[in-house]
């Protein structure tokens, strides 16, 4: 399964990266993709992993969620 999470608050590399690893933190995500200039994550799911999840993830490293798809 894939997600895409729209995120509010990137503004440089080091985003990118602090969000790239709270995702892959996440046990059931096989893979984490990141666009500093769409300001949106792709995820790749192996397990299930619910919104909330996600949510909670992304928030605590700082950032807000506008929006998830998939």
């Amino acid at each position: 399964m894939i997600k895409k999470i729209f995120i509010e608050g990137m503004s440089c590399q080091h985003c990118v990266r602090h969000v790239e690893e709270a995702l892959k933190e996440l046990n059931g995500v096989s893979d984490v993709s990141v666009s500093l200039e769409g300001k949106y994550a792709i995820v790749q799911l192996a397990e299930q992993v619910s919104d909330a999840q996600i949510k909670e993830a992304i928030e605590e490293a700082g950032y807000e969620i506008i929006k998830i798809e998939g």
